[in-house]
């Protein structure tokens, strides 16, 4: 099965990164914000929000339907 990582368009707070992270590893969003918020306080801040910046730009947005392609495909 191939997976492919999109901004959330559903669920976004900024620009969907940490909602879009958390669909691909099948995890709550909030735990995603919850974690990335600890981890940018803990280092000062700058290489997570240059990290969350640069992902903002590279990755796609969902268009808010199922990628047929990115689906396992099984014959019932």
């Amino acid at each position: 099965m191939k997976k492919k990582l999109y901004r959330s368009s559903t669920d976004k707070k900024l620009c969907g990164v940490c909602a879009g992270v958390a669909n691909y590893f099948n995890l709550d969003p909030t735990i995603v914000r919850v974690v990335y918020a600890l981890l940018a306080i803990c280092t000062t801040g700058f290489p997570f929000v240059v990290l969350y910046i640069v992902l903002a730009f590279v990755m796609d947005e969902d268009n808010g339907y199922i990628d047929t392609d990115a689906t396992d495909k099984t014959d019932n």
